[in-house]
């Protein structure tokens, strides 16, 4: 990376902060406005960045991201959340601007300690995952309890062709043991199919779903205090029905590169 010798510190961490606010609300809202960017933009050329730099470039590719939204046709705002039960798992589903992040709970008992997880699969408006992610909602290690960890993450995934059909992505090298309770013998299959298998948990989940809202006349689950509209309310939401009709069509297969990183592959079932 190319920096100026003139920018301070205290300018450097500004403008990391800056751009990782701005590429956060790309992705979960709100909007990025022209005038947040010509800001941006602004303070990077008044604290003496250079224009070769990396701050420059990144907020090159935000902007870039922001007039291509621009284009595209307008999709509700707002996050929404349902809740209810599909293919025998209850299910959260939350739909925010361009992707949906599905939940399902599983919980188990290992050496006579229970335990319960909460595996999320975030799909990108084309249906390919961004990432899984873990929650320890009762850890079999109490310090853990409330922790996230990401099991899968595509790299750049918010830069990507939405359509992309290979890519690289992290992994979690040392995988929790909870996950035993999604498959007892989870730890004696290859790396490399434990990681395709936790892609596509969530794909086949979003087909279960598909299936059950082709099917139920009534709703799958009542609307509760808390907000969470019922399931079935889903086939009105114009962000998330598109995205869970392509993704309940998907599969994907891993290839290893190291502990630490793998190449994910798309293709039709």
């Amino acid at each position: 990376m190319v920096e100026s010798n003139v920018a301070t510190k205290e300018k450097k961490r500004q403008a990391r902060g800056l751009l990782e606010a701005l590429e956060s609300r790309l992705h979960a809202g709100p909007p990025v406005d022209a005038n947040e960017i010509s800001s941006a933009r602004q303070f990077l050329l008044q604290s003496e960045f250079p224009a070769a730099s990396d701050y420059f470039d990144r907020l090159s590719r935000i902007q870039n991201r922001v007039v291509h939204r621009s284009q595209e046709p307008l999709a509700p705002r707002g996050k929404r959340n349902y809740g209810g039960e599909a293919g025998g798992y209850w299910m959260q589903l939350q739909s925010a601007y361009d992707h949906i992040i599905l939940s399902t709970c599983y919980e188990g008992e290992f050496n006579r300690q229970r335990g319960r997880i909460k595996i999320s699969h975030r799909f990108n408006r084309a249906g390919r995952v961004d990432f899984v992610e873990l929650k320890f909602l009762r850890s079999l290690h109490s310090c853990l309890t409330g922790e996230i960890r990401k099991l899968l993450t595509v790299k750049s995934y918010q830069d990507l062709r939405k359509e992309w059909l290979e890519a690289e992505a992290f992994v979690l090298p040392v995988l929790p043991r909870e996950l035993i309770f999604l498959y007892q013998d989870i730890f004696r299959c290859d790396r490399s199919e434990v990681f395709a298998w936790l892609i596509n948990i969530g794909h086949r989940l979003v087909g279960d779903l598909v299936s059950e809202l082709q099917g139920a006349q009534a709703p799958l689950a009542p609307e509760n205090d808390r907000g969470q509209l019922c399931l079935a309310a889903v086939r009105k939401d114009q962000v998330a029905m598109p995205i869970i009709e392509q993704s309940a069509a998907l599969e994907a297969a891993v290839e290893p590169n190291d502990t630490a990183n793998v190449l994910v592959r798309y293709h039709g079932r």
